[in-house]
């Protein structure tokens, strides 16, 4: 009976799927990684080839402990015949990679996967993908086993398939790429459909919200204010892409909303473009520009060509908010003939802030007053003025604006103060830009008593990186203690902090964001104020 009767193809379809089933279970990160990169498979091989990754690591032990044992194996049940020793090497790879999946536990990422269809979708396919490849090699192997009448070969047939876990990442690239095509028609129904949805409420008063910064702040402040005035629907969170805003018309059971508020946010050129022909704003806010997202915008003027769609995407007889500075500047030369209202430091007088909020007047649209805020930072004052002036735009009045920011929650994730005993936290894990982090430092600095940021610095700056995250470090100059995260960015801040006069005994580098926070009670020592800033996904640290 030779290589190719059916037994033969039975056994080597069975031994297909059990060891594509056992190599499924130790590619959980990388199909998590790819999900946090977007589904873009150059990012998430760029994360596996990055310099000490430790899911390299741990692939390199599987496969060296597989190789020495199976091959072991293999010649030491040798004497009991090819067929016999041959199922006997095979063993290891059950009990490794069961080994591997407990004890790759102990290391569970930051931000696991979230099981969207989407994703089990690409775990079927991907399961799919391995167990054709390893039909293939368990069949190519046995053939030559056969045919090549050698007895080391024989034993060893399957040693090879040892190599197989440093292919997993790309073997779930080969299957996302496969799925790719799939995806993308899908989403352009789901979109298409929510665009039907929001086009069929003629009468709603639709917004858009974009920047470099603090765009979900503003959101969450338009979104409170409106309501004193109208039923409102904002995208809920960071979900700032077509499908994050096509999730959130199509979750949303009602068909009440007066208003609708998009944040859009944009990687590369067309992003905003595209968010604007599913919302169709009316009306539009851009809140700022800075040197965000270079890493895939490349420049600076990229970045101020990209949000300047928000323009020509806001109705012709609308108007567009912008947060005065200087590259908002050259994006309103931009402007497609559109109404630009203006937002600059003159629209807020009196700022004052501490670890208890912010106070200043508002002037705007001719109309001055008293706003009170428990949201932190000089900053506010001016995402409150944003805002406000559309607000009073759209009929609301300066005493519901004033009514509304009095009740105005902490926005989660973004300088959201957290109190505990004598320790406060100040959770500001979203803030990943320059002038966001400057902010936060800002209102740490404002706090009493010691004052710790636990930071891995500031990322998707592409080759003004190192830059960033040295004048991010000087910024840190005064404060009590310094926690350094991670192994990316934590030199550049750390030189910065020291080139501003910092004292080296206050910086302590920790590894992992877990390693930091088990350090914090004796670096605060009872009492003080702790910064969490830009807790990044596993795919940057």
């Amino acid at each position: 009976m030779g290589p190719l009767d059916l037994p033969y193809i039975a056994e080597y379809a069975a031994t297909a799927v059990l060891l594509a089933a056992l190599f499924a279970l130790c590619s959980h990160k990388p199909l998590a990684i790819l999900q946090q990169s977007g589904y873009k498979n150059k990012k998430m091989l760029a994360w596996y080839a990055r310099k000490e990754n430790m899911l390299f690591q741990q692939y390199c032990l599987l496969a060296l402990m597989l190789i020495l044992v199976s091959g072991l194996l293999g010649i030491c049940f040798s004497s009991l015949g090819e067929d016999w020793a041959f199922r006997i090497a095979g063993l290891p790879f059950l009990f490794f990679c069961v080994v591997f999946c407990v004890v790759d536990r102990k290391y569970a990422l930051k931000v696991p996967a979230n099981r969207t269809p989407r994703f089990k979708r690409l775990a079927v396919i991907y399961f799919f993908v391995l167990a054709v490849s390893l039909y293939v090699l368990v069949a190519v192997f046995n053939i030559v086993a056969y045919y090549t009448e050698s007895e080391l070969i024989g034993v060893w047939r399957y040693v090879p398939l040892s190599l197989l876990p440093f292919l997993l990442p790309l073997l779930v690239c080969l299957a996302n790429l496969i799925a790719s095509p799939f995806e993308g028609m899908r989403n352009k129904k789901y979109i298409a459909r929510a665009k039907e949805k929001l086009d069929a409420r003629k009468d709603c008063i639709r917004i858009g919200i974009t920047g470099s910064f603090a765009k979900t702040s503003v959101k969450h402040i338009l979104t409170a204010i409106l309501s004193e005035k109208y039923s409102v629907l904002a995208t809920p969170a960071s979900y700032n892409t077509p499908m994050g805003v096509a999730k959130c018309l199509h979750e949303y059971q009602g068909d009440d909303f007066e208003v609708f508020i998009a944040e859009m946010g944009a990687r590369k050129a067309g992003d905003i473009a595209e968010l604007c022909a599913l919302v169709r704003p009316q009306y539009s806010v851009l809140t700022g520009i800075c040197g965000q997202h270079l890493e895939t915008f490349e420049s600076i003027e990229n970045v101020i060509a990209a949000k300047s769609e928000i323009f020509e995407g806001t109705a012709a007889d609308g108007f567009v908010v912008v947060g005065m500075d200087e590259n908002t500047e050259k994006a309103v030369e931009n402007a497609c003939g559109r109404e630009i209202v203006r937002v600059d430091e003159t629209a807020c007088r009196d700022i004052r802030s501490d670890e208890n909020g912010t106070s200043f007047t508002l002037v705007s649209g001719g109309a001055e007053v008293s706003i009170r805020t428990k949201l932190l930072g000089r900053h506010t004052a001016k995402n409150i003025a944003l805002a406000a002036t559309l607000a009073l735009r759209l009929g609301v009045s300066v005493e519901q604006i004033a009514a509304a920011c009095e009740k105005l929650e902490y926005v989660p994730h973004r300088l959201q103060v957290i109190r505990n005993g004598g320790v406060t936290v100040i959770d500001d894990s979203y803030n990943a830009n320059t002038v966001g982090a400057a902010d936060a430092v800002e209102v740490l600095k404002s706090f009493t008593g010691k004052k710790i940021i636990v930071t891995p610095g500031i990322v998707e700056m592409g080759v003004l990186e190192k830059q960033a995250n040295e004048e991010f470090g000087k910024s840190l100059a005064g404060l009590d203690a310094i926690a350094l995260v991670g192994d990316t960015l934590v030199g550049a801040v750390k030189n910065g902090y020291l080139a501003a006069g910092g004292e080296e005994e206050k910086v302590r580098t920790f590894f992992t964001l877990r390693e930091a926070q088990e350090a914090l009670p004796e670096i605060i020592g009872g009492e003080g104020t702790v910064l969490f800033l830009n807790d990044l996904p596993d795919i940057y640290v």
